[in-house]
């Protein structure tokens, strides 16, 4: 092992900052949004009860603005509808049963992918199955006569599309490693599926096609993705697009050459002797290191271990 080596185990890891950017994020931005909305419609729904409205009041009043509705007339008014529906719970068990699964196949895709695929395939879903549930309500004859009634709520179906997504890329995928040489993830799918179907047995048909069409948008992306094809860049260019709406990159300060020579000579730095690096002077630090541990060495001896860690041989 070189002196480069044996430097570099000294070096104090930086501390990751908690960004957008880094692994996780994605998954935890999702989360917080969910519980957002609903703790809002939670509160706001506390209020209505304590003035004694009836819970018909509430979804009149406030939940039909969050709701995605099956009647095409009413989703032009409030097409933002589309969006916030998604993220949009009424009752705390489906709340921490979406959130749950979110989380276990989120995590999973994210150390997969990393974080910037979790968003869009939680999208497309929620998309794909607003489209399904609309059109089911059309094409099947007997919701067609409760079209204007037929609303849409929760993250249901775009929790089932980060769930497929992550399967179809890696169904093989294993947890829990020490029992059995670990699960393989397309089990965890197969139950989740079955407890999600089942919640929605006796509902009607336009729901379990929402499912349907959350689970197909999951399946495309990662279909589309195994061939190099990342249907969400323009998702994510547009967000890095608004970002920077927001914190805009400094102008660089014009100077002129007379101000630069002239006038800043504060700036500049003074003459600075350098100690010599050699062998011995670092086997000398090293020694120290070892003795008394990498806080007890000063300044001067840092600077010449970074040195002669940048340098292929000793002087």
């Amino acid at each position: 092992m070189g002196e480069s080596d044996r430097y570099n185990d000294y070096q104090i890891p930086k501390r990751k900052k908690f960004t957008l950017g880094e692994d996780g994020n994605a998954l935890v931005g999702l989360f917080t949004l969910n519980v957002i909305f609903f703790l809002s419609l939670f509160t706001i729904e506390v209020v209505y009860y304590f003035f004694q409205a009836n819970k018909g009041l509430f979804n009149a009043e406030v939940v039909q603005y969050f709701a995605l509705p099956a009647q095409l007339s009413k989703l032009v008014i409030r097409p933002w509808t589309l969006i916030t529906y998604m993220f949009t719970h009424i009752g705390i068990w489906d709340i921490i049963s979406n959130m749950l699964w979110l989380w276990g196949f989120g995590y999973i895709l994210q150390d997969l992918t990393g974080n910037k695929k979790l968003i869009p395939i939680y999208i497309y879903g929620g998309l794909l199955g607003a489209v399904f549930f609309i059109a089911a309500n059309y094409a099947i004859p007997s919701l067609k006569l409760f079209v204007d009634q037929s609303q849409l709520i929760g993250g249901s179906a775009a929790t089932m599309a980060v769930a497929i997504a992550t399967t179809t890329l890696a169904p093989n995928y294993r947890f829990y490693k020490n029992i059995n040489r670990g699960i393989p993830l397309w089990t965890l799918t197969v139950i989740y599926i079955l407890i999600s179907f089942s919640k929605i047995a006796d509902a009607s048909y336009a729901y379990i096609l929402a499912y349907i069409g959350g689970g197909l948008a999951g399946f495309i992306f990662s279909y589309l993705l195994r061939k190099d094809i990342d249907a969400g860049i323009w998702m994510n260019d547009i967000y890095s697009w608004f970002i920077t709406l927001f914190n805009p990159a400094k102008k660089a300060k014009v100077v002129s050459i007379k101000e630069k020579i002239f006038y800043n000579a504060s700036n500049r730095t003074p003459y600075k002797k350098t100690s010599n690096v050699t062998q011995q002077r670092v086997d000398e630090i090293l020694d120290k290191i070892h003795q008394s541990g990498y806080n007890s060495i000063s300044e001067e001896e840092r600077e010449i271990l970074k040195r002669a860690s940048e340098e292929d041989n000793f002087s």
